[in-house]
C-alpha cells in the first residue's frame, strides 16, 4: 500500500551546484522547465501520497513562496534554523509524519519511471515485519551524470544491503528515494546527524533492504550533471509525453 505521507528533503545548501545555487535553493533549480521539487512532488502525488512534509533552511523564503502556489498534495513545512542533516531533518519532522512507514525523497532526486512506477514498486516490496528501511538503488554505470564508486552491495540489487568496502567499487548507488519506518529513529541522537548512522544500524540487524530502479536516474547535484539531464530530456522527450 502506498504511504499516505511522505517527506521531501529540501534544506540543503546545494554547494556543489554553485554558482547556480548562490541565489537559488537547489530544490528550485529547473530541469525540463520545472523545478526539481515539483518533479518530486508530482511523482508522489501521482501514486496517491496525500500529505508531504518539506524541510527548509537555505533561502527558505523563496522555497516556501514557490510551494504556496501548489494546490496538492497537502504540504507542511518543517523549518530548520540550523541544518540538521538528512537524519536530523527527518527526526525533527517525525511528529508530522505519524507512526506508519513513509516515503522520503531528496529534493534533487530526478528520475524517469521504467516499466513500473518506482514508488509503487517500493510500496509493493515493503515488508513491515522484516524492514526498517528500503532504498531505491540504481546501477552506477547506467546513471547519468554520476562518477562515484557506488554505495551498496546486494544480491542482484534486491535484498539485504551491505556497504561498499573501502577502496572498492560497488554496483549500486543510492538514488535519494527511500521508504522508512519511524521505528528506525528510536535510538537516533539529538540534533544534526546523517541517515548513514541509522543505515549502518539497520544493516547490522539485516533490516535495510534495496530494490533496483528499472528506469533512468540522473545525478543533478553538479552543473555538469544538471546539463546532462537537460540535454537528455531535450533530445529524448521533445514533444513527447513524460513518464
Amino acid at each position: 500500500m502506498i504511504p499516505y505521507k511522505a517527506m521531501v528533503l529540501a534544506a540543503g545548501l546545494g554547494t556543489r551546484l554553485k554558482p547556480v545555487t548562490d541565489t537559488l535553493p537547489k530544490a528550485l533549480v529547473q530541469v525540463d522547465n520545472r523545478a526539481l521539487i515539483d518533479h518530486a512532488l508530482d511523482r508522489l502525488e501521482a501514486v496517491g501520497v496525500g500529505e508531504v512534509v518539506v524541510n527548509t533552511h537555505y533561502l527558505a523564503e523563496q522555497l516556501q513562496a514557490h510551494l504556496s502556489g501548489r494546490k496538492s498534495p497537502v504540504l507542511q513545512i518543517s523549518h530548520e534554523d540550523d541544518l540538521l542533516d538528512t537524519g536530523g531533518g527527518i527526526a525533527k519532522a517525525l511528529p508530522l509524519l505519524g507512526d506508519d512507514p513513509f516515503l522520503a525523497v531528496n529534493a534533487d532526486a530526478f528520475w524517469l519511471n521504467g516499466p513500473y512506477d518506482a514508488l509503487q514498486r517500493m510500496a509493493h516490496t515493503w515488508d513491515d515485519d522484516t524492514m526498517d528501511g528500503l532504498l531505491l538503488l540504481h546501477s552506477t554505470v547506467e546513471a547519468y551524470g554520476y562518477t562515484g564508486l557506488g554505495d551498496f552491495c546486494a544480491p542482484l540489487g534486491d535484498g539485504v544491503l551491505t556497504r561498499r568496502l573501502e577502496g572498492e567499487v560497488s554496483p549500486w548507488l543510492f538514488t535519494g528515494i527511500q521508504m522508512l519506518h519511524p521505528r528506525l529513529f528510536k535510538t537516533a541522537p539529538d540534533g544534526a546527524f546523517s541517515l548513514n548512522l541509522l543505515y549502518d544500524r539497520a544493516i547490522e540487524s539485516g533490516r535495510l533492504l534495496g530494490v533496483v530502479h528499472d528506469g533512468e536516474w540522473f545525478h543533478v547535484g553538479t552543473p555538469q550533471g544538471l546539463e546532462e539531464a537537460e540535454t537528455y530530456m531535450h533530445l529524448r522527450y521533445a514533444g513527447k509525453e513524460r513518464r
